[in-house]
């Protein structure tokens, strides 16, 4: 075999292994979509609108700035009494996601929510989230 035909051969395999792997992360990033339609979206609603005075928003939700830090417990442990979104007080119960939600899921939950319906908030790194999971006393260790 040729110099030549070699480094094409070993090209091709390098394209098809990159087209493999971002194939992964495609699959990856896409969970957070589904993770949040199955946990979030029945109340949040589909495009983060919330329901009137009952459920805040997640779409243009200054808590989610604000909060940046609790964010993550929040999701895991859920939440019990008042907090206001965008200058509206809610209070209702988000039960927690104690049980069935990872760190990594809770992670790509999260970046979920930063970056869609025109939210631009910093995303999250799944060390940032296991730290803050540690700090409001439940993590899974991964």
């Amino acid at each position: 075999m040729s110099w030549g035909r070699r480094l094409g051969v070993l090209a091709g395999a390098g394209l098809a292994v990159g087209l493999g792997a971002s194939g992964c992360f495609t699959e990856r990033q896409n969970e957070s979509a589904k993770i949040y339609a199955t946990h979030c979206a029945n109340c949040h609603g589909t495009q983060g609108e919330g329901l009137q005075r009952l459920i805040p928003p997640l779409a243009g939700s200054d808590y989610l700035v604000k909060n940046r830090l609790a964010l993550a417990c929040l999701i895991r442990k859920g939440v019990q009494g008042p907090l206001t979104v965008n200058g509206v007080e809610f209070n209702q119960v988000m039960p927690p996601a104690d049980s069935h939600l990872t760190d990594s899921q809770i992670t790509n939950l999260l970046n979920f929510i930063q970056t869609s319906w025109g939210n631009q908030g910093e995303v999250f790194t799944i060390r940032e989230v296991s730290e803050q999971l540690q700090g409001c006393g439940a993590s899974d260790g991964e």
